[in-house]
């Protein structure tokens, strides 16, 4: 069915709707040639529509291990192609029946170079997938025109966990990355504050040995700073750190109580709870091929990336210092508190893109915890 594109500002992509679905969602693309399946189940990308800018998609099919979420949360997939037919002999469907059958709104045939220099000149802004049976052109423009925009919206509370759990060192634990000890004893038990966190980080730290209880992200400091945690760990997420200041509020009232470490939102939720602030990417990083600079080795790490917003480097009170930054823009991606066992970065250590250049920063978390109760 033809479907168009149809972004805030009026500009418009053809395509084909294959499902006859249409959504909507502010429009991102991520650069990542492969890893479809954890892009779309990427809690991080709830409220989005994805704009995948490497042209072929489901070459290697759909399998359960690689899921980051229980669904998919983004809420459509734009591509150039979507291959009927995968090939690979562990595939367990095909990636078109799997979107259909999670209801995400797809369009395909879509000039996906195109697309991907125009939302880097004009901004990620919000968009729809329009159909022809939807109406006539002229109307989803003007429906497109009345889209909320992702500044001021809180999404962390959508994505969460409802209700605490527990990943035990000593219990088996099913993960997209196989292999790995599991009848380990605990080093520690660690609070983990879920606004939206992806399996393969939670897998991280459970491979780390450590015993994990994850909150949803409404939780109080109080039960984040409980007697028997060693460290408190702050998730990924969706949406604008910014509109979530209540979670900031029982972050700060946890500084000084434990050593912590955030990635990604918690990274942006830290930097806010010691008094910086963050402001909109134009058009984000998202992609596996992003390079960050650590300022303390002098050394390039090759980083995966999902986020639009960032910790404003201006802000950043003098007791916080940078310690990562990205070579393309600039920007904020790691700090650390000067004299507290608290430090964070923006991009995702858990991902294997370098392969695995960022990793280190979990043993970091536990040799801060290991010299905090020694």
């Amino acid at each position: 069915m033809l479907a168009h594109l149809i972004l805030k500002d009026g500009e418009t992509f053809t395509g084909q709707a294959p499902f006859a679905v249409g959504g909507s969602g502010e429009v991102v693309f991520t650069t990542a040639m492969a890893g479809y399946q954890e892009i779309m189940t990427d809690p991080s990308f709830a409220g989005q529509m994805v704009c995948m800018t490497f042209p072929e998609q489901g070459i290697y099919g759909i399998h359960a291990g690689l899921n980051e979420g229980p669904r998919p949360w983004a809420t459509g997939f734009i591509c150039r192609r979507i291959t009927t037919l995968p090939d690979h002999e562990f595939a367990e469907g095909d990636l078109g029946g799997w979107l259909k059958r999670n209801r995400v709104a797809v369009i395909t045939e879509v000039d996906t170079r195109a697309l991907t220099q125009y939302v880097r000149d004009a901004g990620a802004q919000p968009g729809l997938i329009w159909t022809e049976a939807d109406g006539p052109l002229a109307a989803g423009v003007a429906a497109a025109a009345q889209l909320p925009d992702m500044s001021g919206q809180a999404l962390a509370g959508v994505v969460s966990c409802p209700a605490r759990y527990e990943i035990l060192a000593r219990s088996p634990y099913v993960s997209r990355i196989p292999g790995g000890d599991t009848e380990k004893d605990a080093a520690f038990r660690v609070a983990v504050l879920d606004g939206g966190i992806k399996a393969s980080i939670l897998h991280q730290l459970h491979q780390s040995g450590l015993d994990l209880e994850v909150f949803p992200w409404d939780t109080p400091a109080s039960e984040l700073t409980a007697a028997r945690f060693s460290g408190l760990f702050l998730g990924n997420g969706p949406g604008d750190p910014a509109a979530l200041p209540g979670m900031c509020r029982e972050v700060a009232a946890c500084v000084g109580k434990l050593p912590i470490f955030g990635i990604c939102l918690g990274h942006q939720l830290l930097g806010q709870a010691l008094g910086a602030s963050t402001f909109k990417l134009k058009f984000g990083h998202r992609g596996a091929n992003q390079p960050v600079l650590d300022l303390r080795t002098n050394k390039v790490e090759i980083t995966a990336q999902n986020h639009g917003f960032a910790v404003d480097e201006a802000s950043l009170p003098p007791e916080l210092e940078v310690t990562h930054r990205h070579l393309s823009d600039g920007t904020v991606e790691g700090f650390q508190h000067r004299t507290l066992p608290i430090f964070s970065l923006q991009h995702h250590p858990e991902a294997s893109p370098g392969p695995h250049d960022a990793r280190g920063a979990f043993g970091r978390f536990l040799r801060m915890m290991e010299t905090h109760h020694a």
